[in-house]
């Protein structure tokens, strides 16, 4: 074995994963009533799928299923409708 010490590798400058990120824009995350009304839709209808797997009652896990469904179809008509990210509807008119 070598004696020699270990040392650790340092990337070269400015070759970094997130140097060609443009970040002068913000993304907005999703944040907006549209995806939030998708995101809680879509949890009420994995708990009660979950809550109906473990009681093993198959016609209430499908209604579980169909509920995270329509969680989907309401956040893209929400989306459509202006209230999505940027969409018309959350514009400030200033009034």
């Amino acid at each position: 074995m070598s004696k020699a010490p270990v040392s650790a590798s340092q990337p070269a400058a400015g070759t970094g994963i997130y140097d060609g990120v443009d970040h002068s824009e913000p993304t907005g995350h999703g944040n907006s009533p549209a995806a939030w009304t998708t995101v809680i839709i879509m949890l009420i209808g994995a708990l009660i799928a979950a809550i109906a797997f473990v009681i093993a009652n198959t016609p209430i896990f499908v209604a579980g299923a169909v509920v995270m469904l329509i969680g989907l179809v309401v956040g893209f008509v929400m989306r459509k409708a202006g209230y999505g990210v940027g969409g018309s509807k959350l514009k400030n008119s200033g009034h």
